[in-house]
């Protein structure tokens, strides 16, 4: 996968699902000089992502979701920009195994022939050539990492995060378990860098007043450890009946629900979005032990029963299976999220009237409130606000066995 190609071109819409419409932007010709890595009949796109390693499966999904958009687009004909070219686009990806130091020598591979870097997985890897990145002027492009330093716009004005930041995920957990209005006692634990202090701080932006929520317990874990069992043992002696765990390392959720069932503990889990995926980690962890498994969302889930027959899921499938050799159905959300990235790229893609970086940049800041292909009820796409990814809405869902249902509140 360390370079994969997607032919054609066609004149697409620009509307709500990017695909199914009318006039592309305009045939005016672009006045910049072109930027590298698009030329009057193609772009490309650059990926630095986990494709080996404990993250591979969703790191997988960062670049099968975005290869089936584009794919599809093409397939039937190529994407027309506001320039009133149309081009082919072409995904360059390459493998980091979520480490920094190969993310930042992929980062000086890819700059030189990519127009813009996206859809890359990881907040240690993503920050590794972040100032490189904005002192280049290169476009780190709806990277998938909660960390708000992406989306700020006076640190890294070439930068925009994908997903929402941590604090979102953490608040809209919090603030559910309060409206519960029963008494509940959190334990946390958490990843002891950026992305677990992120959760941690919305989690309790979300309770702040409310008297029915107390924490007994922090503890933290690094994301270089092979096992929480020292942590798990120290949390289940409180008592605690809600377990704020705020892990981003497949193998160590699946470990520590396995754990917290061999000691007999049995709390209610919140678990960040990326990973809760039911098949890839709740189903071999046991996640229907417990009384229930907490996430938010913002994603229509193919394997939940409530979406089998949705239109979007349906096109989503079959585009992932004719264009990125994707055969099952997608046991991470990243597969999703890239699907929704490509849809909003096409967005971008017909607003910009030059060929270049710059005016790329710009108009990825213009995305208003963009339901995007894949997208949950009362989320979309906005990347107008200073502060916040291009994905700043989420909704609570609870694990029922299969999938997960939308919840108000956390009894």
């Amino acid at each position: 996968m360390s370079a994969v190609a997607l032919t054609a071109a066609v004149t697409l819409a620009f509307t709500g699902c990017a695909r199914d419409g009318g006039g592309g932007g305009g045939g005016r010709e672009g006045g910049g000089e072109a930027s590298p890595g698009i030329t009057d009949d193609s772009i490309t796109l650059g990926i630095t992502t986990p494709l080996s390693g404990a993250t591979a499966g969703p790191g997988t999904c960062t670049v099968a979701g975005l290869e089936a958009y584009m794919g599809a687009a093409n397939a039937d004909g190529g994407i027309e920009f506001g320039d009133g070219k149309t081009r082919q686009v072409e995904i360059d990806a390459m493998d980091d195994g979520y480490d920094p130091q190969k993310a930042s020598a992929n980062y000086q591979a890819l700059k030189g022939k990519a127009f813009a870097i996206t859809s890359g997985l990881g907040t240690p890897t993503n920050l590794a050539w972040r100032e490189a990145a904005n002192a280049d002027e290169v476009p780190q492009a709806f990277v998938m990492t909660g960390d708000p330093i992406f989306s700020d716009q006076e640190e890294s004005p070439w930068s925009l995060g994908w997903v929402p930041v941590y604090q979102n995920e953490g608040q809209a957990f919090g603030e559910a378990l309060a409206a519960s209005g029963e008494d509940h006692k959190v334990a946390i634990l958490s990843q002891n860098d950026d992305y677990g202090e992120g959760y941690v701080e919305g989690f309790k932006e979300g309770i702040a007043g409310a008297d029915n929520i107390e924490i007994v317990k922090e503890l933290t874990y690094e994301a270089t450890d092979t096992a929480v069992d020292a942590q798990l043992t120290e949390l289940a002696a409180t008592d605690a009946d809600i377990f704020f765990n705020a892990m981003s390392i497949t193998p160590l959720v699946i470990s520590s629900m396995q754990r917290a069932q061999s000691i007999g503990w049995s709390p209610s889990w919140f678990l960040p979005s990326n990973t809760s995926s039911p098949s890839a980690i709740l189903e071999p962890g046991g996640g229907a032990a417990f009384p229930g498994v907490y996430s938010v969302a913002f994603a229509k889930a193919p394997a939940s029963p409530e979406f089998a027959e949705d239109e979007d899921v349906q096109t989503f499938l079959s585009d992932l299976k004719e264009y990125a050799d994707y055969q099952d159905t997608p046991a991470f959300p990243h597969c999703m999220w890239s699907y929704m990235l490509g849809a909003t790229l096409e967005q971008v893609f017909q607003s910009m009237e030059e060929p270049t970086r710059a005016e790329f940049i710009q108009r990825m800041r213009e995305v208003e409130q963009f339901q995007a292909p894949l997208m949950l009820e009362g989320t979309y796409v906005d990347t107008t606000e200073d502060g916040q990814p291009a994905v700043s809405t989420v909704v609570v869902q609870k694990y029922n066995g299969k999938g997960y249902d939308t919840v108000e509140a956390i009894g």
